[in-house]
């Protein structure tokens, strides 16, 4: 069958014309065209239509040959006929499409296909033997999936029980050595009854005018197409050469098939070649973005932390300057070097400078500790420490001493050196 003509067509009208030409069989494109453009694309009418020209009935648009008339008798007889025999075709379709209904072919119902092929594989080796062609084990249209897929011829055979040709030719011909031979290595064969439901399907879908039947079907423009049919008996080597023949001539059409899937495989190939290698690309670009990410994330909270150390520092800083100057502003006035009350005491400081100070006997150590802090040379934290006898001083607060003793108390002379030792690392 040739590819449709789709020139001046719709697509629902391309859809019918192939619709069409499977139901029918006929394989002239322009033929299918025509019937269904007289019945105004109604492919219903079209096919019943084609299947009353089957069985004899004539066509409405192809009224069977009939003497020219002759004289006014005769049209006036036509003309007079004519709606009796218009009425008459109508009811007789109207009288076989209401039949269909009441008593519908059960082989129209097709519930197990599967079963019904190995139903007639059964069958077949029961009565011709086990050595026969390898049959496809699954339905028809499974057949013509994998034969599209594999890009391989299939062979169909369609086997009429009641035919006497179907015996003869089952036996002698394809059953014979050389044709399994050819079928099993360079063609799918699917076979069934047309007594079976699925058998039946196929039969009204490939239109065989007579047993035995065989269909070779091909991809061919695209599509699933019979580009040969052999009816009838035919012996093992013409049926080999036939079969050949119709091979060798279609063989360019798999090929170039064969060659453009492969071009589209390679095809699609490298376009996923590329989308992985653009994805790959792509991630590793967006690796050394996260990385930059992170990276300037890290830096500002470096940077952040390290703001945030200087500010606290200078609040540190400024805070203990205030508290020097808190301490500094409260510090009781210098006794004068009269005052026989007074104690003079020379500090050492850490860094082997020397400050000297009066205080009174009765003031407390906090005020020597308070005095020493609020000098800029001291150290944050620390202690005092006297010399005869060594120990240190309980200047601050504790356990021991809620109340820091005073100077009398702690045994102070009214000359003292004093050392001032730093704790600010401990």
């Amino acid at each position: 069958m040739a590819a449709p003509e789709e020139r001046d067509l719709t697509q629902e009208q391309t859809e019918k014309l192939l619709q069409f030409q499977d139901l029918t069989g006929i394989e002239s494109m322009d033929q299918c065209r025509h019937t269904l453009e007289q019945h105004n694309w109604n492919i219903e009418a079209a096919v019943q239509d084609r299947l009353n020209e089957q069985e004899g009935v004539p066509s409405v648009f192809n009224p069977p040959p009939s003497r020219p008339l002759q004289g006014l008798l005769g049209w006036g007889y036509y003309l007079i006929m004519l709606p009796f025999r218009f009425t008459y075709y109508t009811i007789l379709d109207i009288f076989r499409f209401a039949l269909r209904f009441i008593r519908p072919d059960p082989r129209s119902r097709v519930t197990d296909p599967v079963g019904d092929i190995v139903s007639f594989m059964h069958s077949f080796e029961e009565k011709y033997g086990r050595a026969h062609p390898v049959f496809y084990q699954g339905t028809y249209s499974q057949a013509l999936n994998d034969a599209k897929r594999e890009l391989r011829f299939l062979l169909v055979y369609l086997h009429g029980d009641d035919h006497q040709d179907s015996d003869e030719f089952c036996r002698n011909t394809l059953c014979a050595p050389e044709v399994i031979s050819l079928i099993n290595t360079r063609m799918l064969f699917w076979a069934c009854s047309t007594n079976k439901p699925e058998g039946y399907r196929v039969s009204q879908a490939l239109r065989e005018n007579t047993y035995p039947f065989l269909a070779m079907i091909m991809l061919k423009d695209r599509r699933m197409t019979v580009v040969g049919r052999l009816e009838g008996l035919i012996q093992p080597d013409d049926l080999i050469n036939q079969l050949t023949f119709i091979m060798d001539a279609n063989q360019t059409y798999l090929v170039s098939e064969r060659l453009e899937r492969e071009e589209r495989n390679q095809t699609q190939v490298l376009r996923q070649q590329q989308d992985e290698a653009y994805l790959a690309s792509l991630r590793a670009d967006q690796e050394k973005e996260r990385k930059k990410r992170e990276e300037r994330e890290r830096k500002r909270r470096k940077e952040e932390e390290v703001q945030q150390q200087k500010l606290a520092e200078e609040r540190r800083r400024q805070n203990l300057q205030e508290e020097k100057e808190r301490k500094l502003e409260c510090l009781p006035p210098e006794p004068s070097p009269d005052d026989p009350e007074s104690v003079k005491i020379i500090f050492k400081l850490p860094n082997d400078s020397r400050v000297e100070r009066r205080f009174h006997f009765s003031q407390s150590l906090t005020v020597i500790h308070d005095f020493l802090f609020s000098l800029k040379e001291s150290p944050e934290k620390f202690q005092i420490e006297a010399n005869f006898p060594r120990r240190v001083l309980p200047c601050i607060p504790s356990e021991e001493w809620p109340n820091p003793p005073t100077l009398q108390e702690a045994g102070l002379s009214h000359t003292e050196v004093l050392f001032v030792q730093d704790l600010t690392d401990e």
